[in-house]
């Protein structure tokens, strides 16, 4: 298991990556996007991989137009 300091880090950059188009004002997407990176560390999940994937699904829900179909 990583340090807190690289788990941080880890998030971080995992964060930025997929929020990469996401506005910077967009706050509430951003959090979604934390939260389930969260989630995905509480399953034990902490590969790069396994967090950007958490990470972009997540995006891709919250980013998608209410109604809108797959």
């Amino acid at each position: 298991m990583p340090s807190d300091a690289e788990l941080a880090a880890l998030l971080r950059a995992v964060l930025d990556e997929v929020c990469v188009n996401v506005p910077s004002s967009d706050v509430v997407t951003r959090r979604r996007i934390a939260a389930k990176l969260r989630e995905a560390l509480r399953a034990d999940r902490y590969s790069l991989e396994e967090l950007k994937q958490a990470g972009r699904a997540m995006r891709w829900s919250a980013c998608r137009p209410c109604g809108a179909r797959a």
